[in-house]
């Protein structure tokens, strides 16, 4: 093959991919930047951010306060770059590239699709008629190099100790937070890096306890493997509910937001590890804290929530059975189907970055020693309870007879139609509350509203008229 014939197959989709998962990564934690204030206010009853406007004339363009966002990363960039004067400056420079570097290295390993096979994309009959690719449900496309035509991996990187990569990287962010208060010389940014090792490491342990029920589950630690696993039986909720509870939790706490942002908490040490922070070095460490929120939502939905699938959509199309009766076999060109699947994988991504904002203004923080005893004394033994719990039940299976293993697959299959179900649920009722006009009715709050509302209402000033 010639240069230009492996920058073609080879180094193109490579770097196709790498911009997908960076520009996605970077424009959610932008995003969220915008929900984390829209949300609040939504849930507080408060004015959310609607003051910054681009103005034209007459026409006046607010974006639902995204501008705000905007704003923000502008007026990073020409912010005072402080430096405290006994600051060591290598170090206090080094931090937030430490902590921003290990969040977008992760995403090398998390797929966003399944293998796609380039001969089969399309296939043209003589007459100029489309039929269906020779795609199967099971069968991994092979590699044609007398065209240069080889499968591309939906994956920068296929590693075979994937998720081992994951918990490697995962782990510098502590370094990170403990170099910008050791270096910031403030006993307040100390303070911060001090609990956030501590808390960091703690939760590690329990992140990395809570999958091994799963590992034994999947046979693999490849993440890709793991989602095709989940395609073909269920999904990793229904199979270790538990797991996920515990991982979702520990992930929050690794990315250190509301109720576990002790690291930071401003009622206590100003800003923590971050205090002496300004201009675009403040704007990393706040940017890669969003970001975190993106890939741990990413991680979730590969190891949990099935990943790229659908209910009942396989590489060779769309297949509804229970056991071994087929309902409904229809086949669908290889290329629908890797749209339908990348674009399951962002909507579950974004939907669990939601969700962990709807937890950050849900819950209260904890105190330092609650949010210790949780790891060791709660979580923790969860973890280790369900390991044990999962080997045991592994073994009854294995070592049952054929109709157990054929009643574990209907019950899979009745998982894929309850998920099926309730997304169909929750998108038609979306559609229908977009559609219907709302109503406001008004509320009366408070004893002295309601004794001015029985009175005929209050009385308006002239200057409130």
């Amino acid at each position: 093959m010639t240069t230009s014939q492996i920058m073609i197959a080879v180094i193109v989709p490579a770097l196709v991919k790498i911009l997908v998962m960076i520009g996605f990564v970077f424009n959610v934690g932008a995003l969220l930047t915008w929900l984390d204030r829209r949300q609040g206010a939504m849930i507080q009853d408060r004015v959310g951010p609607n003051r910054a406007v681009f103005k034209l004339g007459k026409f006046e363009l607010r974006a639902a306060g995204l501008l705000h966002t905007a704003a923000d990363g502008l007026k990073f960039f020409f912010k005072e770059d402080f430096m405290p004067p006994k600051a060591d400056k290598l170090l206090f420079s080094l931090a937030p590239m430490v902590v921003m570097i290990p969040v977008l290295a992760i995403l090398a390993v998390i797929p966003f699709g399944d293998t796609v096979c380039p001969q089969s994309l399309w296939h043209v009959t003589k007459d100029g008629h489309m039929i269906f690719p020779a795609v199967t449900r099971l069968g991994v496309c092979g590699a044609d190099p007398a065209n240069n035509i080889f499968p591309i991996p939906m994956q920068i990187a296929t590693l075979n100790v994937g998720i081992l990569y994951v918990f490697a990287l995962a782990g510098q962010g502590i370094v990170g937070a403990a170099l910008a208060g050791y270096s910031s010389d403030n006993k307040f940014s100390l303070m911060g890096a001090l609990r956030a090792a501590s808390q960091m490491v703690s939760y590690e342990v329990v992140l990395g306890m809570s999958l091994i029920g799963a590992f034994m589950l999947y046979g693999t630690l490849r993440i890709d493997e793991m989602v095709r696993w989940q395609g073909e039986n269920a999904w990793g909720v229904f199979v270790q509910p538990l797991t996920f509870f515990v991982f979702f939790a520990a992930a929050v706490a690794e990315s250190k937001r509301i109720p576990f942002d002790l690291p930071e908490a401003e009622s206590e040490l100003v800003s923590g590890y971050f205090t002496e922070y300004s201009g675009m070095k403040f704007g990393m460490f706040y940017f890669a804290e969003y970001m975190e929120v993106a890939t741990s939502s990413m991680l979730l939905v590969t190891i949990f929530l099935g990943g790229w699938n659908l209910p009942f959509l396989h590489r060779d199309g769309l297949t509804i059975s229970f056991g071994t009766t087929t309902l409904v076999h229809q086949l669908l060109p290889h290329i629908w189907v890797t749209i339908f699947q990348v674009l399951t994988f962002f909507g579950k991504v974004l939907f669990l970055c939601w969700f962990q904002c709807f937890v950050r203004w849900s819950l209260p923080r904890f105190r330092y020693d609650q949010l210790m005893k949780l790891c060791w004394k709660v979580l923790l033994p969860i973890s280790l309870a369900n390991i044990f719990l999962t080997g045991i039940i592994f073994m009854a299976i294995d070592n049952a007879g054929a109709d157990v293993a054929a009643g574990l697959k209907i019950a899979a299959d009745v998982t894929q139609a309850l998920v099926a179900l309730t997304i169909t649920y929750f998108v038609l009722r979306g559609i229908i509350g977009f559609i219907r006009p709302s109503k406001h009715t008004p509320w009366v709050v408070g004893s002295s509203a309601n004794q001015a509302e029985l009175a005929g209402g209050s009385k308006e000033s002239p200057m409130q008229a």
